[in-house]
Order: structure tokens, then C-alpha cells, then sequence
């Protein structure tokens, strides 16, 4: 008898803003986007011969890719676990901390913030918790120095403060 296990979804830790951004679009293709294509799709298929209707064979594969879409953000919204930054009282780098550090040997000062891997923007400084720098960041206080390997080497960051703050944008 072959016994067949599921596969147990890991939690997908997201800070509530993120966790909202996750909720309307998951709404906006149910209740907007799925329903205008497949209006589109039904329409089309009146309208005879499928196999060279264009409206027809785009639709359906929209409505495809759409439907991809909805299963992957259920399963991310099922699986989240909201984290409240602003309430998170601690002296080490948690989710949802936002950190200013400074790099050791050029003295350059970076700021970013450790949220879910839905949430990263790079150019708004948001990085992942299971990223390198913020794999490495989880844990560490202020003064403490921790090394990245990066693709130009190790580059190494002292941690100069740490805040607990919403994290919006």
C-alpha cells in the first residue's frame, strides 16, 4: 500500500501590511479580474470556430494563469502568520525589525527592514528573513558584527540600532 503524504506548507511569516497587499489582490482577481475573462471567454466560444479565435484561446490561457495565481496567494494567505512589529519588545534583531548598520570597512551607512520573502523590495530596503543578511541579522543587538558572503566577498556590517516599528511602502 503506497502511502501518500502531503506536503506541510512552511509558515510564512508577513508583516500586516504585506499580509493585506496578499488579500486584495487575491480579492481583486476573484471578484474582478476572473470574472471579466471568463465573460470574455464565454463570449468568445459563441462566437464559433475556436481553434482560430484569438479572444477565445488568449482567454483561456489567462484564465489559467489566473487561476495559478489564485491557488499560490490561498496557500500563502492560509499559511501566514502576521507579525506585529510595533509590539515586539526586544533588544535583538527579530522579524520586523528595522535596522540601521554600517558597512566595517567602507563605513557606509545602509538601513533596511526584515520582513517576508512576499515582501521583499530591495530598493525600499526590505529584505528577507531567510535572505543571507537577514538570516544573518536574526539575533544579533546593537554593537554586534555580522558577516555576509556577497558575491564581491564577505562584507561585514556593525549594527548600530535597531527599532520595532510598522512597516509600510
Amino acid at each position: 500500500m503506497n502511502k501518500i503524504t502531503a506536503k506541510k506548507e512552511e509558515k510564512n511569516y508577513i508583516t500586516p501590511h504585506g499580509y493585506q497587499k496578499l488579500v486584495n489582490e487575491l480579492n481583486h482577481l476573484v471578484r474582478v479580474e476572473r470574472p471579466e475573462v471568463t465573460r470574455v471567454v464565454a463570449w468568445a466560444a459563441g462566437n464559433g470556430d475556436r481553434s482560430e479565435n484569438a479572444d477565445y484561446i488568449y482567454g483561456k490561457k489567462r484564465l489559467r494563469e489566473i487561476d495559478k495565481r489564485i491557488n499560490f496567494l490561498n496557500s500563502r494567505v492560509e499559511n501566514a502568520v502576521v507579525v506585529e512589529s510595533s509590539s515586539i519588545q526586544t533588544t535583538k534583531i527579530q522579524f520586523g525589525a528595522s535596522i540601521k548598520m554600517k558597512n566595517v570597512e567602507s563605513d557606509e551607512t545602509k538601513k533596511c527592514s526584515i520582513v517576508g520573502v512576499d515582501e521583499v523590495d530591495t530598493a525600499l530596503g526590505k529584505i528577507s528573513w531567510r535572505s543571507p543578511l537577514g538570516s544573518a541579522l536574526l539575533g544579533k543587538e546593537v554593537g554586534d558584527v555580522v558577516s555576509v558572503n556577497a558575491p564581491a566577498g564577505v562584507i561585514e556590517y556593525e549594527v548600530l540600532e535597531i527599532q520595532y516599528q510598522e512597516i509600510i511602502a
